[in-house]
């Protein structure tokens, strides 16, 4: 599971959630490495654990041959309180983080195999995660 090593800030402020007033992604939005990409075409956030989940289904049907890069990384913590606490008593505990994902961003690219296994294990990747995704090519 990824995670920062080190975060100036154990608890960071909720960005908006209304993902229409979000904009566009204006940098890591072409596929740089590999030939195919998974792009995100809605904005989000993608936790840790989505992010492997995803990873792991794109290198499950995936040659020995191929190569994958993760493009975004969870570095905002997220917190949440317990389950059935008033409100108030300050800010919950630390879950976890999450890459904050606008639309535009490539998450996943790969190489090392024909177009159409390469698509199909990114659209099987894509379904892991909350965000709608589109694969592209270089």
């Amino acid at each position: 599971m990824l995670l920062p090593k080190k975060v100036k800030f154990r608890k960071a402020h909720t960005f908006r959630e209304n993902s229409e007033k979000v904009g566009v992604e204006s940098r890591g939005t072409k596929v740089s490495f590999g030939s195919f990409g998974l792009k995100a075409m809605t904005a989000g956030r993608i936790k840790s654990t989505q992010i492997e989940a995803a990873r792991k289904t794109i290198a499950h049907s995936m040659s020995k041959t191929g190569k994958i890069w993760t493009r975004i990384f969870p570095d905002h913590p997220y917190t949440q309180k317990p389950a059935e606490v008033k409100m108030g008593k300050g800010k919950g505990e630390l879950q976890g983080y999450v890459a904050i994902v606008k639309p535009g961003r490539v998450l996943f690219e790969v190489d090392g195999m024909d177009e159409v296994s390469a698509r199909e294990m990114l659209r099987k990747g894509g379904t892991k995660l909350p965000v709608k995704t589109k694969v592209i090519a270089r």
